[in-house]
């Protein structure tokens, strides 16, 4: 059973098309990035926290390089014409390697990588950085524009879960914006410091909201190898949808008013604890009605 499941993953990589394969290697090589500078801070005892902490090295590999290979995943079920495809996902790779190399070397340099304009150099960097996002911010539109523009040639379920996922990864990269809208005003009003605190406050919400991308089509991939009809597939991925959202729409509230996740209201920490219960109970729902192959299992390319 578990080679089937291995062979399914597989054959997004030998049916993919050249750009995705580019795409899902190159994810591979930052998240590996990522692992390695974790191992470096572990062994080396340094900080977790701070600006110059090389944990944002590690975040940021580890991020993107799951994101990367995510988006060129759930991308490679949309219909694009070839140039597009090429265009949207060869743009948001090349966006999130900059944006990890960048931020790596800054780490290993010990200066902040983002609202640092001591030098012309570490300017550059900062602003770098900031047109990386943006172009990371048009990308995602693309992809989420032609999610809800063609229906594609998927099952219902997957469609849903691929949309509602880019929506909340526009809704990461949004923040993301707001955070170096912030952090910049602040830092260019003469207070570095404030700089790191209010966009700080707002990476509860972008961490969260940044991997639904994964988790929702992922669920919805995983009950097309369950013996559950359309229907019921359908009905899993709306309350994941749903118990995604409130989990966000509460840690959104919390981060724009500055309330620690740890350290919210009850009514709040509740919220949380019940959505994220809902949303892992859908996942246990689709493994433990794990199936034989099905032929919908194959990876279809709608637009090659």
């Amino acid at each position: 059973m578990t080679s089937l499941y291995a062979a399914a993953v597989r054959r997004f990589w030998h049916e993919g098309r050249p750009v995705e394969r580019l795409a899902y290697g190159t994810g591979a090589v930052l998240f590996t990035s990522g692992m390695v500078n974790a191992v470096v801070l572990l062994a080396s005892g340094g900080t977790w926290l701070g600006p110059l902490s090389l944990r944002k090295a590690v975040t940021f590999g580890l991020s993107f390089g799951l994101t990367l290979a995510t988006v060129a995943c759930v991308s490679s079920f949309l219909v694009l014409g070839s140039r597009a495809r090429k265009t949207l996902l060869g743009a948001f790779l090349g966006a999130s390697v900059i944006e990890v190399i960048l931020v790596t070397m800054q780490a290993w340099r010990g200066v902040p990588s983002h609202f640092n304009f001591a030098t012309s150099f570490d300017t550059t960097v900062s602003m770098t950085l900031a047109i990386g996002g943006a172009v990371l911010v048009v990308t995602a539109l693309g992809f989420t524009v032609a999610a809800f523009r063609s229906p594609g040639t998927e099952s219902p379920s997957l469609r849903l879960a691929v949309r509602a996922g880019l929506v909340v990864l526009m809704v990461a990269l949004a923040t993301g914006a707001v955070m170096i809208a912030r952090g910049v005003t602040a830092t260019r009003s003469g207070d570095p410091q404030l700089a790191y605190t209010t966009a700080g406050s707002l990476k509860p919400l972008h961490a969260v909201a940044m991997h639904a991308i994964l988790v929702l089509p992922g669920l919805a991939w995983l009950l097309r190898f369950t013996d559950l009809p359309e229907a019921r597939r359908m009905l899993l991925v709306r309350i994941a949808i749903a118990a995604d959202a409130v989990f966000t729409a509460v840690i959104g509230v919390e981060a724009f008013a500055g309330i620690p996740p740890f350290a919210a209201p009850v009514p709040y920490l509740v919220l949380s604890a019940v959505s994220l219960a809902v949303l892992a109970g859908t996942g246990l729902v689709a493994v433990s009605r794990l199936g034989q192959d099905q032929p919908q299992l194959r990876v279809k390319h709608p637009a090659r």
